[in-house]
């Protein structure tokens, strides 16, 4: 284990005992009070300590502080809950086996709190971390093994996001020939030659790495990658095996051990019956909901672009959403009248109007007010009226024009597959600062991965991207 691994395992656990203790005792005096407490005659007392530590030593058992779950993704949080249920569900269990008469309210307080600052304090902590990380500490130092262009992919996928904690130190190509190209390409070091054993162990003496991850098309044996795991094993470095599967989420990939091989099973995404029902009702009730909240906002808005440039209120454009069908996507008008009519001669003039994404930087159509709406995308607020109707939800891929359709190839094509959102991935990793690349890619990771939990992740996520105004245009 690493040094940051130490050091942020005591912090969790001086967390973790902090925020138990806090929510037991608390609980404790809510129900009952501290004031006339005679410790040994009061079962609850000794039940609540017995309690706190029960649930500490869940959260570890449970693994909640393993260092390959922490910084990135949900399943440390998963872990968190997971742990917290199953020890009040055996309490519960328990508890009514053994006629024990438990007070409800002490345990209706101490779970909720638990778990909401069990959840809040690791979110912390891992705000913490991922700035760490971001600042090149507190990483894991890896060696890439494969083939040339594999290598090149994970390097960049690894480099993309650090928050994970795995920062690409050199490649090895085994059995191929490194160029000039490749170690200017990568930026690290890049050795290549003998595919065997005792040539990795010892590239990997040589650049003291903390793990070795082994991408696609590494001419290795399994006869060679079970020795290699052996060795690293033995010298504590971690062993990663990176299959070349893209941009698919945890929950579509199931393992299965089958004659000592970890076969790898990936579900198809799919967003019909009972998950389209979820989505939809969901969609529904939260755009009811802030619709009804922001109405004497939408007033205020509809006010000030009527006054303040020639034109109406609000501004409808066709656009394509699910299956290529059409709709008119509405907005608060940010821009001065007859604009559409500007946009072609302004794409040639920037040099983009030959690319699937139709941006004009440093728009001269955009009015004073519009520039305010739409760098906390105020101008899209109607957009509820699209959710309600059915034509948009509240997360989806980027809605875009017909012209910007007809130049998708075949992989852009799967992006409508789902409904067009108000808010997606794309507007919460940058919005208007992603390159068209980057964009499609994100559509299409959020189109193959799709989950409840997601939106509401994103939607979360969209309310700190806007009032940061990042990639406002």
């Amino acid at each position: 284990m690493d040094s940051w691994e130490r050091k942020y395992l005591r912090k969790l656990q001086i967390t973790d005992a902090g925020v138990v203790v806090w929510s037991v005792a608390g609980a404790f005096g809510v129900r009952f009070g501290f004031a006339d407490i005679v410790i040994n005659d009061n079962l609850y007392v000794a039940l609540a300590v017995a309690l706190a530590v029960a649930w500490w030593l869940m959260l570890g058992f449970w693994g909640t502080r393993e260092p390959r779950i922490l910084g990135a993704g949900p399943e440390e949080y998963k872990r968190v809950f997971a742990a917290s249920g199953w020890l009040f569900g055996f309490v519960a269990v328990i508890s009514y086996a053994v006629r024990i008469d438990v007070a409800r309210g002490f345990v209706g307080l101490a779970f909720p709190a638990g778990v909401i600052g069990l959840l809040v304090a690791r979110w912390l902590l891992r705000q913490h971390l991922s700035l760490d990380r971001k600042n090149g500490r507190s990483t894991s130092r890896v060696l890439i093994i494969g083939s040339p262009h594999s290598a090149v992919h994970l390097v960049r996928s690894l480099r993309s996001q650090p928050a994970a904690g795995y920062l690409p130190a050199a490649v090895h190509l085994p059995g191929s020939v490194a160029t000039t190209g490749q170690a200017n390409e990568l930026d690290i070091p890049v050795s290549a030659g003998d595919a065997s054993v005792e040539a990795i162990l010892q590239v990997i003496e040589a650049t003291g790495v903390d793990a070795v991850a082994i991408s696609s098309g590494a001419p290795l044996s399994p006869a060679d990658l079970r020795r290699l795991g052996w060795e690293l094993a033995a010298r504590d470095i971690g062993m990663i095996l990176a299959p070349a599967l893209t941009d698919i989420a945890g929950p579509r990939i199931h393992t299965q051990p089958v004659a000592g091989l970890p076969l790898i099973h990936v579900s198809t995404p799919k967003l019909t019956g009972g998950r389209k029902v979820a989505k939809r009702t969901f969609d529904i009730l939260i755009a009811s909901v802030v619709l009804l909240m922001l109405s004497p906002l939408f007033v205020l808005l509809a006010a000030l672009v009527k006054s303040t440039s020639y034109g109406p209120t609000f501004y409808s454009q066709e656009r394509v959403g699910l299956r290529g069908t059409t709709f008119r996507m509405l907005k608060f008008r940010s821009m001065k009248i007859n604009a559409d009519a500007e946009l072609q001669v302004l794409l040639e003039q920037q040099g983009s109007g030959d690319r699937p994404l139709f941006k004009v930087q440093n728009d001269p159509r955009i009015t004073r007010v519009g520039q305010f709406l739409r760098k906390y995308s105020l101008d899209e607020l109607p957009q509820l009226l699209n959710v309600l109707g059915g034509s948009m939800s509240l997360v989806g891929p980027r809605p875009q024009r017909e012209g910007e359709v007809a130049l998708y190839d075949d992989d852009a094509h799967r992006r409508l597959y789902v409904s067009p959102g108000m808010s997606g991935l794309w507007q919460v990793s940058g919005r208007s600062n992603l390159t068209w690349e980057q964009s499609i890619r994100l559509d299409l990771y959020y189109v193959e991965n799709w989950s409840l939990m997601n939106d509401v992740v994103i939607l979360f996520k969209t309310f700190k991207a806007v009032f940061a105004s990042t990639g406002a245009v």
